[in-house]
């Protein structure tokens, strides 16, 4: 049985993300490690509506009679764990952001705010996604690096020391795009307000 202070923080990030659109009903997943051990959505359970049943917990090198239940994504949750000092991890499907992963090689951000927390957002592909071993190894390769990645029409992983904190990186790459999305729909001259802007495409 999960604790129930696990479980409180689950069904809150899980129904912030629902709520804010970040993901559909049942897509996406979030995972915890602690130690050797890892608690992650259930197959199919909807985030925003999560149930103490829901979270499952495995482990982080070897199966156990928990992995059947287990997120499809598991593959790609160890992963970044065994990569990452990560020991929470987001997997959204922000619609904006994938919107903009079909287009470009990296998002960067034009707000002051989303400069300051995610300078840039590296989009990267697999030929097979949806939890396999390849995109495993290239979502935990480029975690290594940056707080929050986009894999290429598919959505954003990212990593946090909490739950609270995968959040936010994810919640901010979406508002990131929307505030993209609203500049060109304004077919207006953007003013440079920033010093050293051309840095971010570096960094």
């Amino acid at each position: 049985m999960v604790d129930e202070r696990v479980y409180e923080m689950f069904r809150e990030i899980g129904r912030d993300m629902y709520v804010h659109n970040l993901v559909s009903s049942h897509g996406g997943n979030i995972s915890v490690r602690f130690g050797d051990r890892i608690i992650i959505k259930r197959r199919g359970a909807m985030l925003g509506r999560l149930k103490p049943h829901d979270l499952i917990e495995t482990g982080l090198e070897k199966n156990d009679s928990g992995v059947a239940l287990a997120s499809t994504e598991l593959i790609v949750h160890r992963a970044i764990y065994k990569a990452t000092p990560a020991l929470a991890v987001v997997h959204a499907h922000p619609r904006r952001a994938i919107s903009f992963s079909l287009s470009r090689d990296e998002i960067i951000p034009i707000d002051n705010e989303g400069s300051y927390l995610l300078k840039k957002i590296p989009v990267v592909e697999v030929e097979f996604a949806s939890g396999t071993p390849q995109m495993a190894n290239t979502i935990a390769d480029a975690l290594r690096t940056y707080k929050i990645v986009m894999m290429r029409g598919h959505g954003s992983f990212a990593t946090g020391q909490t739950l609270d904190e995968a959040f936010q990186w994810t919640d901010a790459l979406e508002e990131v795009c929307e505030i993209i999305m609203y500049a060109h729909t304004m077919n207006e001259q953007m003013i440079e307000y920033r010093k050293h802007s051309d840095s971010y495409k570096n960094w």
